[in-house]
């Protein structure tokens, strides 16, 4: 039987799959698109994670915006609940950031969060000046965001609509 090569050290006829090895990869990989993003060159990879215990959930995963208000920048913002922590380990927190997308509008900055598996009802959203948080919590999922706002806002001129998984917040200017 011949093994298949996938990258992975191979330890007494075992692949290594330990997790701290599986995320330290996740984060150099983020590093790594995030130089190359710098640099203006293009980088993809993908991969699979098998055998993982089913207990385990974790999400990451990265966002890369280009350009925006007349600019040509590229930004890579991580997502999800795998991080490192002050040592450099990788971590599993049980709350996830969701994906967040901010629109700069003459009328108005209208921010996108995706939220999936979560109601209305379990949807925290605090706005003090300049800082949004957004939260929300069930058994099984656990959501936290905080924001950096361009501008202050008041709360009186936010409006927000939560659809499949989406919750869209419009703050008038």
């Amino acid at each position: 039987m011949t093994a298949k090569k996938t990258g992975k050290k191979e330890t007494g006829g075992e692949f290594d799959l330990g997790l701290g090895g599986i995320f330290k990869g996740l984060g150099d990989f983020v590093e790594k698109l995030s130089d190359l993003a710098e640099k203006g060159k293009e980088f993809q990879q993908t991969g699979e994670i098998k055998g993982l215990n089913k207990n385990l959930s974790g999400l990451f995963g990265i966002s890369i915006k280009v350009g925006g208000l007349g600019t040509d920048k590229i930004k890579v913002e991580p997502f999800g609940n795998i991080h490192k922590d002050k040592k450099g380990e990788a971590v599993v927190d049980e709350v996830r950031e969701p994906i967040i997308d901010i629109f700069e509008e003459s009328d108005h900055t209208m921010i996108v969060a995706e939220m999936p598996g979560v109601e209305e009802k379990d949807i925290r959203i605090d706005l003090k000046d300049d800082i949004l948080q957004i939260s929300a919590e069930t058994r099984e999922k656990k959501y936290h965001k905080e924001i950096l706002l361009k501008e202050s806002f008041t709360k009186d001129k936010m409006a927000r609509t939560y659809k499949n998984g989406i919750l869209e917040i419009k703050l008038m200017k």
